[in-house]
């Protein structure tokens, strides 16, 4: 189990660092700056975390959320990057929606929904952490996954993409590709582990992705090497979603047929359009500093904030719509003849 082990190995003196944090919800809106950048609403909704300048339009030409953020979710005070995932919902035997919302890791209690962010120089079991990692750069933006995948096969091009039917706070295994099919006493974990291989030139790519890859065999707990058209090793960057399933966990709400009752923001019941994204925003070299110290967890030169202030940052939404928060929608936002409101 993760936090165990965490909780542990940080007894133990390391060789370099590794990060684990909580980041509060900043927003759930319907925008998407890679994908759909200046759109406003986007495709489908998302949960946002991070710095408070996120905005429809952050291409880097313009945006810089290190420089225009006044405030962060996340835990570290220097940390003004965007996290977002896509947003999940139980649909009900009549067809109507409600959003599942998120919840706090273990050890981030009182937290505003949010994520847990990782930054790695090796896998999680390895405390000594050896690998010399070059951090991300102002600029650098990357997502993986996508909403079209429908198959395994499809999902399985982005191997670190998984689930965990959390049984309790600390159950990390087994991982799985698809949503569960059965309740999960402590919800729906949501597992995000991006590429570790930079091409050391693009800090963007068409597709958010050609600048980045995965090591040559396959992943990077396998600690295996860069390929040569990816030379230059960076932090493995992973997020953990935990989704409150709880209120829907009843077998008597779940589908007639057995099936299981989520789907994505996007339309998807399978799981396998799990996707993430991420828009760089650590302050100045604040985040190559803690990568080259000496630490695991608990790093000295990682400026902390409490998770009040954490909480207490958050922007308005700039797509105003009932996203099924309090009332069951007959179609989600962005489908179907959802009514909006208004918008900016």
């Amino acid at each position: 189990m993760h936090l165990k082990l965490v909780t542990t190995l940080a007894l133990v003196a390391p060789s370099h660092a590794l990060i684990r944090f909580g980041c509060s919800q900043l927003v759930v809106d319907r925008l998407d700056p890679l994908v759909e950048p200046g759109n406003a609403p986007s495709a489908h909704l998302h949960q946002i975390i991070g710095g408070n300048s996120f905005v429809p339009d952050m291409s880097p030409a313009k945006h810089d959320p290190a420089k225009l953020s006044t405030c962060t979710t996340c835990q570290p005070a220097d940390d003004f990057s965007n996290y977002w995932t896509a947003s999940l919902y139980f649909r009900a035997r009549n067809g109507t929606y409600k959003r599942v919302t998120q919840k706090a890791n273990s050890g981030f209690e009182g937290q505003n929904g949010g994520m847990t962010v990782y930054y790695m120089q090796n896998q999680l079991a390895d405390y000594q952490q050896k690998a010399k990692v070059k951090a991300f750069q102002p600029g650098f933006r990357m997502l993986i996954g996508t909403p079209t995948a429908s198959t395994k096969a499809e999902a399985d091009r982005y191997p670190q993409l998984t689930y965990t039917c959390l049984q309790d706070m600390g159950t990390r295994f087994p991982e799985t590709k698809n949503f569960p099919k059965k309740p999960c006493p402590s919800g729906i974990m949501v597992n995000l582990r991006f590429p570790t291989c930079w091409d050391g030139k693009n800090l963007d790519s068409p597709d958010h992705m050609s600048h980045m890859a995965y090591t040559e065999s396959g992943t990077f707990e396998s600690q295996g090497p860069c390929p040569a058209s990816h030379p230059v090793r960076m932090p493995q960057l992973m997020y953990e979603v935990i989704y409150e399933t709880a209120p829907f966990n009843d077998a008597s709400l779940w589908p007639e047929d057995g099936s299981q009752p989520f789907v994505y923001s996007f339309g998807d019941s399978t799981g396998y359009g799990n996707h993430g994204d991420y828009v760089f925003g650590w302050k100045d070299d604040a985040l190559q500093k803690i990568m080259d110290e000496e630490c695991f967890v608990r790093c000295s030169t990682m400026r902390t904030q409490t998770i009040e202030q954490m909480n207490n940052c958050s922007v308005a939404r700039k797509v105003v719509e009932d996203v099924g928060d309090d009332n069951w929608l007959t179609a989600l936002p962005g489908h179907g003849h959802m009514k909006r409101t208004s918008s900016s």
